[in-house]
């Protein structure tokens, strides 16, 4: 059969990226606890095109992902994307998965144990050089500092997330994101609460009143003070309770690596 998508093209225009997206694939990625857990990633899998070829072969994305069985660690990334620009042969292969990590927590008064879900990412590219970036999206409390100042009962609290992204030297594991964003919010998220956990809960929350800008702060020196991690990203967005709109703020550092 003719191969058409190796046929020579003449338009002489580079594409940066094509292949395939949003395929839901069974995965397993690292688990600190438990050594694996099973999850489902929605994939992206892109590799550059050269100007004189008409496409690339869509089928040897799959063809890649099977090899590897659905196995998505940080160990294995370099590898799948070494076998896209074979199989493909492009220059530059971009990676990405998203998928729903679990971790069991218990409740702070009662102890009762319930699965909090999260999101994480893995974000590779690889050409002459290998980038790794992994992102945990955990869902957190804020309680505003300014509402519990100048309000004679109660202050506005609500539903936030801490957006937390990486590039590391040696693993840092999924948790170790989470226990950070959690550790610098007013209080973490709960699945599971007893009557007694609520309380605690919500009087923590009150304890530790924190802005947006308290929180990406907090998470950075965290990060900052973390050899393993060379850049850092943090994202924090507050579903705003009292408000139409969202408050939003974000702060990014590559590290200095001689201190």
């Amino acid at each position: 059969m003719p191969d058409v998508q190796s046929q020579k093209d003449l338009r002489n225009v580079y594409i940066d990226k094509v292949g395939i997206s949003d395929i839901v694939y069974p995965i397993v990625v690292l688990d600190r606890e438990n050594s694996y857990q099973s999850t489902v990633g929605k994939i992206n899998m892109y590799v550059d095109l050269p100007e004189d070829f008409r496409g690339t072969h869509m089928s040897r994305f799959v063809e890649v992902l099977n090899n590897h069985k659905g196995k998505m660690t940080i160990q294995n990334m370099e590898k799948i994307l070494d076998d896209m620009r074979e199989h493909l042969k492009s220059v530059t292969a971009h990676f990405e998965v998203e998928f729903d990590y679990f971790v069991m927590r218990k409740a702070p008064v009662s102890k009762i144990e319930s699965y909090t879900p999260y999101k994480a990412k893995f974000i590779c590219e690889k050409n002459d050089n290998f980038d790794f970036i992994l992102e945990v999206i955990v869902p957190i409390q804020t309680l505003c500092p300014c509402s519990k100042e100048i309000s004679e009962r109660g202050a506005h609290n609500q539903r936030a997330k801490a957006d937390v992204s990486v590039r590391m030297r040696h693993i840092v594991w999924i948790e170790d994101l989470i226990d950070v964003a959690e550790s610098s919010a007013s209080t973490p998220l709960f699945t599971l609460l007893k009557r007694e956990d609520e309380k605690y809960v919500t009087e923590n929350a009150y304890d530790n009143p924190k802005f947006v800008e308290d929180v990406v702060r907090d998470i950075s020196l965290k990060l900052e003070d973390d050899d393993r991690v060379v850049w850092y990203n943090v994202k924090v967005t507050s579903y705003e309770s009292i408000h139409t709109h969202n408050a939003y703020a974000c702060h990014e550092k590559w590290k200095d690596l001689k201190k």
